[in-house]
């Protein structure tokens, strides 16, 4: 029995990350990526930590602003716009979840649109939306690079995103609509997921719900994309996939960890370079 080619996302950012260090390199002045974090969340303050790892390895600068899982909106708001204000800072990061009671929204809008990072202000949204040319939200611009560094073109091709976040799914359908794919976009209301999942020669998993995508759910020698990264109470991490059952039933495959993760990050890094060119 066949089994699913894997998408090495891992070796992909490492790749990835070479190439902006050496752009870095040439530059007379590193890109600075600033990273907000609020509260004392295990998993953001790991997250927060590769991103300054990874700002390393480019050759960039990283300032970090941690905040108190009691601070309000209004003072993390204020922290944004002190970065937007500071001419050292190319690009900013609010790392989310935020703690309850902190209006998300009102943050990300704090974001000055040339200096945001994950392009999640409605501005950015907006031009992504319209098929302006530029960055787009970190995780859906991995999904896109790694089906480009396999060879897997969504044109003319059924996509499903199984998802519609702001932060995943909306973007993602709106890249695969843009590279000529035939998109469908499921979520907690789809009356029948597995039928619409079965007719998908490219499916994106990106719900938040452990091993949901079974083996009969996926069209033989699909591209799934598993950007779900799910921690168990045995403290195992696992995607939105159900990895041992699809692996032979697909052509191509993302492990977790290994597959969405590092790309989200090398993205993030790929992302702080062109606004920082920006603004050169």
């Amino acid at each position: 029995m066949s089994v699913a080619v894997l998408i090495d996302g891992k070796a992909l950012a490492a790749k990835i990350r070479g190439q902006i260090a050496e752009t870095a390199a040439r530059m007379e002045t590193p890109p600075c990526l600033a990273v907000v974090l609020v509260g004392d969340d295990p998993a953001s303050k790991i997250y927060v930590r590769n991103k300054k790892r990874a700002c390393e390895n480019c050759g960039f600068r990283s300032v970090s602003r941690e905040m108190p899982a009691s601070s309000t909106t209004e003072e993390v708001v204020e922290t944004v716009r002190s970065l937007n204000e500071d001419p050292t800072v190319d690009a900013i990061l609010v790392q989310l979840p935020l703690p309850e009671g902190i209006d998300r929204r009102a943050v990300i809008e704090a974001i000055d649109p040339e200096k945001d990072a994950d392009m999640l202000h409605p501005v950015n949204l907006g031009r992504l939306a319209s098929g302006v040319k530029g960055p787009a939200p970190c995780t859906p611009a991995g999904v896109m690079r790694m089906l480009e560094e396999y060879g897997i073109d969504p044109a003319g091709k059924n996509c499903v995103v199984v998802g519609r976040s702001e932060l995943v799914g909306r973007p993602a359908a709106l890249l695969l609509t843009g590279k000529n794919g035939t998109v469908t976009v499921c979520h907690s209301r789809t009356r029948n997921l597995a039928a619409e999942t079965r007719r998908a020669d490219i499916l994106v998993a990106a719900v938040g719900v452990p091993r949901l995508i079974r083996g009969d759910m996926v069209k033989p020698g699909a591209a799934v994309i598993d950007v779900g990264i799910n921690r168990m109470e045995d403290g195992k991490i696992c995607g939105d996939v159900d990895f041992d059952d699809v692996e032979p039933v697909a052509g191509y495959l993302t492990p977790v960890p290994g597959g969405c993760g590092p790309m989200t990050i090398a993205m993030l890094m790929q992302n702080t370079l062109e606004l920082a060119k920006r603004r050169r």
